[in-house]
Parts: C-alpha cells; structure tokens; sequence
C-alpha cells in the first residue's frame, strides 16, 4: 500500500507501468534504453479514494485525465528507469494530496478604511490637478 495521506492510501496493483524510449538529451543511452515512465492510475474507479478528493483531483488533472477515467503521468527527466519511476510516483502523490488538502476558508467581505478612502480620492485629486496643467488654455 502507498500511503497517500493518513487517511488515503492506494494499492501498488491499482497502478500500471508503461516504459518508453524518453526523447531529449542522454547520448547514445537514449537511443537504447526504455526509460521515460508513462504510469496510468484509474482515477474515477478506484475504491481508495473518497468521491470529494476524486472531484477535486479530476479538476487538478486536467488533460492528463483520459476521457475514461484515467490518470496518465509522464516522467522522463531522468536517465534512469528507477528515477523516473519514483519521479512519476511523487507526481501522482502530489496531485493527490493537493487534492485531499481541504479547501481555502471563503474570503469574508470587508468594507474599506476610511482612511484608505481619503488616500484614494487624494490620489484621484492629485492626478485630476496633474491632467489640468496639461491640458493647453485658450490662445490670446
């Protein structure tokens, strides 16, 4: 079991592995070795996780969400198929717990100082006395 929160935790089987040729930089190595990591982890129909934080993690994916359900997370930064595993992982387990986190309290609506009304219209006078000095009279 990876434990995601301290509530959530998701079983190692819910998880598929694909390996790939990763493209960039790294040599002749990059030609050769399989080791970008397309993990893929069924979003929408996993038991583990409660329906609020598949709600929130759905939103958070964005297009890394498959029209089925799935999660698809890519990782090729590194040169090694171990690195990238555990890069994909920490993706997956970020998404995740962001969306377990509970949301923001609502903003209270305030009402603005009174001295920051007066700052306001004396900005407001400043730049009207500004303009006007600018502004060219009638010729004589």
């Amino acid at each position: 079991m990876i434990e995601v929160t301290r509530r959530i935790q998701i079983a190692e089987a819910e998880l598929h592995e694909d390996f790939m040729r990763a493209s960039g930089p790294g040599g002749q190595n990059v030609n050769k070795v399989e080791t970008a990591v397309q993990l893929r982890f069924d979003l929408r129909h996993s038991p583990s996780i409660p329906d609020d934080v598949r709600a929130r993690a759905e939103k958070l994916a964005g297009q890394r969400l498959t029209n089925d359900g799935v999660l698809i997370i890519s990782a090729q930064r590194f040169r090694s198929r171990e690195r990238n595993r555990e890069d994909a992982l920490e993706k997956l387990l970020a998404l995740l717990r962001e969306a377990a986190a509970p949301p923001p309290p609502k903003r209270r609506a305030t009402k603005p100082t009174k001295g920051s009304k007066e700052r306001r219209l004396e900005g407001k006078a400043r730049d009207g006395r500004t303009k006007a000095l600018r502004r060219v009279g009638p010729s004589e």
